[in-house]
């Protein structure tokens, strides 16, 4: 992550406003399960490799560099990196509570 809620009060990529996430995703990396409740509106765009972002009713493919979602409160969401993948995602406002818990930490 390089700018959210999630940095410290004082460091100037601390904001509640806005976050951003470069994501760094090998073949096969998944969403362990769907974001529901969503609260934020989300811009996903595609660096490199191929990905797909399923929302309900459609699933979006994204495979030329470049290539963009976007999706706002309340849309559930979840993904998959059909190929190793490079993506930078905003999200507004950078609100705590969508993490899914590590299964090697639990």
């Amino acid at each position: 992550m390089l700018l959210g809620h999630f940095k410290e009060i004082g460091d100037a990529r601390h904001s509640e406003a806005v976050e951003i996430k470069w994501g760094v995703h090998p073949r096969g990396d998944a969403r362990a399960r769907w974001v529901a409740g969503e609260e934020r509106t989300a811009l996903l765009v595609l660096v490199s490799g191929r990905f797909r972002v399923e929302l309900p009713g459609r699933s979006v493919l994204l495979e030329r560099q470049g290539d963009y979602v976007v999706w706002g409160r309340g849309v559930d969401h979840s993904w998959v990196a059909e190929e190793e993948s490079v993506v930078l995602t905003v999200r507004w406002p950078s609100v705590a509570g969508y993490a899914v818990p590590d299964p090697a930490s639990a």
